[in-house]
């Protein structure tokens, strides 16, 4: 059956159309996220949801929309989606942070050389019937010192385009490499040297807990007296009061707003003051913009549902479709290795470690972190999948830690995986042989061999005559076929497992049987999902 989609905001019609040519289903309701109620009564239907910024995503829907798997959001801000409930559920959450910044980097100029040569004022002057030639003399840009906040993607095409005017480029970034600050052109600095030395100031930062009123009343007074603060990244990032007083003084010689810290903004302690611009949050308000992330956002999201390619996710490692591909087997791989291990596991565990060996330590280890952490989780938790299981698990407390190597064994590559618990460490490993199948070869140290099913025993013995017979004989006398039977033993005469893949669910009776004979220490079915 086709993935359905529901596009509860205003996408284009091409965008639309994207979905329909890839083979989903889409309902295009572009003014059903302004309706809560209704919107909350059908959402179950659907497993992918695209929104624009109307459409609120809450804890309460998201917990509604029992078949969703994915929210693709038009644009770079998802201050209208909850991550945390989407992740708690197991939605994938998408953004499309590349398709509008040409256009917000381009605003940010926009509004760097208004305030410069104070063009709307200059402008409504004129439109009254002035001619105040004389009043409003302005700067130029050319030689000035312009300090970027936050140079990532946006703020690197700022750097870009301030470069052409010929300006000086200064960046704070605790993330800006050296390397990426020379292929820029600027200079890497640290935020107090920057306030004390740019003529302008632009921010391009999302809002967090360390970058609101990153301009704090603190911080404008250490800017340079004159200075020229332009802001079209986030609200919040300004003390809006702080910046009216700086502005009143002198201190500030303009600025120019398209972000506030309460939005719509009706009201704010900038307004009117002169030298100040303020637009409605214009940043991404091209039509180039609009129809770029649409466009982003559809392919995005159909690449998910049909192949499993996982792109600009907020909540989930990146996987691409040719990724997915390749990956596909050492992903179901960890996801057997951790289902193993979450069975057998029945006390909290502590720590979890992954050891990547050979070529698998090369790929996304992100995702095949994710994958075995979710084999871990559904053993107690059958609605996890690889977005909630790592979001449970920090919630729990437990640790992480991968480890890779080269090649060091028979295997061209295998993952170990093992958990600490207050009781004991177990550890398992698996490889994928060339016909794409995951195998385990490990288990408590001792080599196996051991085709995976839907439906095993595990077993735990010493190694004594017998065994193999008992087993056999068992699940002969009571109608369980056995598809594979796998032997491994620590030394002759010491500790020893076997592990059977069979074709039913071995009932609690014949598990029953198993024990009474009393040559098994432990007796463990397990279940895989193969499919």
């Amino acid at each position: 059956m086709a993935p359905k989609v529901l596009v509860s905001d205003k996408l284009s019609e091409t965008a639309v159309q994207i979905f329909r040519d890839r083979g989903i289903d889409v309902d295009f309701e572009p003014n059903l996220g302004k309706d809560k109620d209704r919107l909350l009564e059908v959402i179950g239907q659907y497993d992918g949801l695209a929104i624009r910024s109307a459409t609120k995503a809450t804890e309460k829907l998201i917990n509604a929309a029992t078949n969703l798997k994915v929210i693709g959001r038009a644009g770079i801000g998802v201050d209208n989606v909850d991550l945390n409930a989407a992740s708690k559920k197991g939605v994938i959450v998408m953004n499309t942070p590349f398709g509008n910044s040409i256009t917000t980097a381009e605003h940010a100029v926009s509004m760097m050389m208004a305030v410069a040569r104070q063009i709307p004022e200059a402008s409504a002057s004129t439109h009254a019937g002035k001619w105040e030639k004389s009043k409003f003399m302005g700067v130029e840009l050319t030689s000035k010192t312009l300090g970027v906040i936050g140079a990532g993607n946006i703020g690197g095409i700022v750097c870009d385009r301030a470069i052409g005017l010929k300006m000086k480029v200064i960046a704070y970034d605790p993330f800006l490499s050296e390397e990426r600050a020379a292929q820029l052109g600027v200079k890497k600095v640290e935020l107090d040297e920057l306030l004390e030395r740019a003529d302008f100031i632009t921010l391009h930062v999302p809002l967090t807990d360390k970058t609101r009123n990153i301009l704090s009343r603190e911080n404008i007074a250490k800017t340079k007296k004159g200075v020229r603060i332009v802001n079209c990244a986030r609200g919040g990032l300004i003390d809006e009061e702080a910046l009216a007083e700086a502005l009143k003084s002198g201190h500030v010689a303009g600025a120019a707003l398209d972000v506030f810290a309460v939005e719509p903004a009706t009201e704010s302690p900038v307004f009117n003051l002169p030298n100040v611009v303020c637009t409605p949050h214009l940043g991404a308000a091209t039509t180039e913009a609009q129809e770029n992330v649409a466009l982003q956002v559809a392919e995005q999201m159909s690449d998910y549902l049909l192949t499993g390619a996982v792109s600009n996710a907020l909540n989930m490692p990146s996987v691409t479709a040719e990724e997915a591909m390749v990956m596909g087997p050492w992903i179901k791989l960890a996801e057997h290795l951790g289902a193993f291990i979450g069975q057998m596991t029945e006390e909290p565990i502590k720590a979890i470690n992954i050891l990547y060996d050979g070529v698998v330590s090369t790929m996304n280890l992100e995702a095949l972190n994710c994958a075995a952490i979710s084999g871990i989780m559904k053993a107690s938790n059958p609605d996890v999948n690889m977005v909630s299981a790592p979001v449970i698990a920090k919630e729990r407390g437990i640790s992480l830690s991968k480890t890779t190597q080269e090649k060091s064994g028979v295997f061209d590559a295998y993952i170990k995986l093992t958990v600490v618990t207050d009781e004991r460490e177990r550890s398992i490993a698996g490889t994928v042989f060339s016909d794409g199948k995951p195998r385990f070869i490990q288990i408590k140290g001792i080599n196996i061999d051991a085709e995976i099913g839907q439906h095993m025993l595990y077993t735990t013995n010493n190694d004594v005559p017998g065994i193999i017979g008992t087993l056999g004989q068992t699940m002969g006398e009571n109608g369980v076929n056995i598809a594979n039977f796998t032997l491994g033993r620590a030394a002759v005469g010491g500790e020893a497992i076997a592990l059977l893949y069979v074709d039913d669910v071995i009932s609690d009776p014949v598990l029953k049987k198993l024990c009474d004979t009393g040559l098994f220490k432990s007796v463990k079915p397990l279940e895989f999902d193969v499919a």
